[in-house]
């Protein structure tokens, strides 16, 4: 029988492997759900030594909730869901808080789903995980929360028992197909970037397999670097990304060699101050489309900027 758990809005059905449903004033942005996959369920820190996870296969349920708030932080929007999943018998695993989950590294080492739908403030956000035991098998949960000024991000993934009936396999086609994106309207990038905390710099050129960029006008740059002038206390990351063809090695080499090349050409043709960007890259491990199809790998080969707290 599904019950609605008042203090925390979060709707479950107690003994069974169904997945979870926040209610008001949480409001669902996004989901997405693969009946056999796996999900690798952060279980500690980041470290030197990398995340800690623990691989779980089954019916792998991805979800986004946003709610408006105002004076809400991002304890107060934990507390009652994580309280909610304990009173249904999910025993807590690994709970953190931005500089003790590892901050940076941590957001980039785990499954984020993309933004608008899902943002991380990389100065302020949560993490949970839990799992029970259930009639069908066992179940983990993880909570990763986050806020802007004016709305709160939960992010749910769930790893439940598979379903009776697998979904029909995905074709892939052998060899990824490089594509430029469109550069965006005039303006769009900072909206972005100030609204949300991270924005795509949409329409830079690469040439294939090369972190070198391409000697042309791009657009988003000519914002980005306008609106850093415009403040010298304004700091940003420039963050690379790469679709998951490849060693993860070599993809995070390579996209972290782009985002500076990205960084440079900021610093040498717009006169930005070094001190106000810094560079990093991810490789494959932050997905804004599945890899599976040729239009998923072209949204994920890209250079994103992130707002960094002042």
């Amino acid at each position: 029988m599904i019950r609605q758990l008042l203090l925390a809005a979060l709707i479950l059905c107690p003994g069974a492997a169904a997945a979870l449903e926040l209610g008001a004033p949480w409001t669902r942005v996004e989901r997405q759900e693969e009946d056999s996959a796996s999900y690798r369920l952060p279980t500690g820190p980041w470290t030197e030594a990398g995340l800690p996870m623990r691989p779980i296969e089954g019916r792998i349920v991805r979800s986004v909730w946003q709610r408006d708030l105002a004076e809400t932080s991002t304890l107060d929007l934990l507390a009652p869901l994580r309280a909610a999943l304990e009173a249904e018998g999910f025993r807590p695993l690994f709970e953190c808080e931005t500089r003790g989950c590892g901050g940076f590294d941590f957001r980039y080492a785990t499954d984020v789903l993309p933004e608008p739908e899902m943002h991380v403030d990389l100065g302020d956000f949560r993490f949970f995980a839990a799992i029970r035991e259930g009639a069908e098998g066992a179940e983990a949960v993880s909570l990763l929360i986050s806020r802007s000024d004016a709305t709160g991000f939960v992010q749910v993934i769930e790893a439940l028992p598979r379903t009776a009936t697998p979904p029909a396999p995905v074709a892939v086609p052998d060899e990824p197909v490089a594509a430029e994106a469109p550069a965006p309207a005039a303006g769009t990038l900072i909206l972005r970037l100030e609204e949300t905390g991270a924005a795509v710099l949409e329409g830079l050129v690469f040439g294939s397999g090369s972190a070198e960029l391409e000697d042309r006008a791009y657009p988003a740059l000519a914002d980005l670097a306008q609106w850093l002038k415009e403040d010298p206390a304004r700091r940003v990351v420039i963050v690379g990304h790469t679709d998951a063809s490849g060693g993860l090695e070599g993809n995070v080499t390579l996209s972290r060699a782009r985002a500076v090349s990205v960084r440079e050409r900021l610093i040498a043709r717009h006169g930005v101050d070094g001190a106000q960007v810094t560079a990093d890259g991810v490789g494959y491990l932050a997905p804004r489309a599945t890899n599976r199809t040729e239009e998923g790998r072209a949204r994920n080969r890209r250079v994103e900027v992130m707002l960094l707290a002042g």
